[in-house]
């Protein structure tokens, strides 16, 4: 009688910088790795916020001074932020509401060059976790290879990465990703199964635990 091993799903895990959801996710993420052995594909998807949620820009002292978003919009806008704080301090992070939309493109582009380099888990925490703090500047490439060369990345090739095979590294990974019905963040797929929200990781264990 011949035996055949099974083979572990292949997971891979969907992420913008831009997203307090998504920071939220990322300890639970790494966790699974180190709960069943496996190697979570971890790749940038980068949303386009305004087409759902309008768009809308405030100063330093929290007063509008720039928007595009109807009243449903800002209401869904206020609760996200208003639950996402509620969950970070749960668990002893900080998320400040940004002052405006970023452009992630950058710092994803510079998360695909840490990811190809090597050990790019540092690299990848720093970015949220500074983020959310209002500490980093996600849009300048100088910032962004900064916190590679804090990492343990050599920055030397990041700049001629952004100005040439990046963005279409990025902009394959985006299709692909929409391919697959992706269309937030955090999502999961599990050899090709779509989960959307970290409150879906209680189902992508139950397919880890099948297995």
């Amino acid at each position: 009688m011949t035996q055949h091993a099974m083979t572990r799903p292949t997971v891979i895990h969907y992420f913008d910088y831009k997203s307090p959801y998504a920071y939220l996710a990322q300890a639970a993420t790494f966790a699974l790795e180190q709960e069943y052995g496996i190697t979570v594909d971890f790749r940038p998807y980068t949303l386009h916020i305004p087409s759902y949620l309008g768009s809308a820009e405030v100063d330093e002292g929290g007063n509008v001074v720039a928007e595009q978003r109807n009243a449903h919009q800002w209401r869904r806008v206020k609760y996200s932020y208003m639950d996402c704080r509620r969950e970070a301090n749960r668990m002893g992070l900080t998320i400040r509401g940004t002052r405006r939309i970023f452009d992630t493109t950058t710092a994803h582009i510079g998360f695909l060059y840490a990811k190809a380099q090597g050990d790019w888990q540092r690299f990848h925490n720093t970015v949220f976790e500074r983020f959310w703090k209002r500490e980093l500047e996600l849009e300048d490439p100088a910032v962004v290879a900064g916190v590679m060369s804090e990492s343990g990345i050599d920055p030397a090739g990041f700049a001629d990465y952004l100005a040439g095979p990046g963005p279409d590294e990025l902009r394959r990974i985006q299709l692909d990703a929409e391919d697959q019905g992706v269309f937030g963040v955090p999502s999961y797929l599990v050899d090709g199964e779509l989960y959307w929200g970290a409150e879906r990781l209680e189902r992508v264990r139950e397919r880890l635990d099948a297995a």
